[in-house]
């Protein structure tokens, strides 16, 4: 039934059990995992400037970090896994890689590190379920 799991991630709680989540589908249907990290650059802009750069930086190696620390993790499942990670919105990011992997299954933490609001859907999550076209489980 699932081939492949995307599962992005940005290292809040939600997306970390969204992680477990997928790796107990992934074991029960011996599917693969499929890891995104985005960084959100429409709220910097591309680097122009030596402190934007500082900051997508730092972004962008917390986010291999996290990335690499999961995907040993899955290894660890003896799950095969795979990880990207990219620039933009990251709801249009995780649309477009869920095409780019022909994900039977998008796997995602219903709020993430910037969401406010307790209990609330976030708005990167609620836009992926309302416009894939696919299978979306928010943990």
């Amino acid at each position: 039934m699932y081939e492949t799991i995307l599962v992005p991630i940005d290292g809040s709680d939600p997306a970390n059990r969204a992680v477990e989540h997928a790796l107990a589908i992934a074991d029960e249907y011996d599917a693969q995992i499929d890891l995104l990290y985005c960084v959100e650059t429409f709220r910097y802009g591309e680097p122009a400037l030596s402190s934007t750069e500082i900051v997508l930086d730092e972004l962008e190696d917390r986010g291999q970090d996290l990335l690499t620390d999961l995907a040993e993790r899955a290894d660890n499942y003896g799950t095969d896994v795979s990880t990207c990670l990219c620039h933009g919105r990251p709801w249009e990011e995780i649309l477009a890689r869920a095409a780019d992997v022909d994900a039977d299954l998008i796997v995602i933490g219903y709020q993430g590190q910037s969401h406010t609001r307790d209990r609330r859907i976030g708005s990167t999550a609620e836009r992926v379920v309302r416009t894939a076209d696919r299978p979306v489980l928010t943990a």
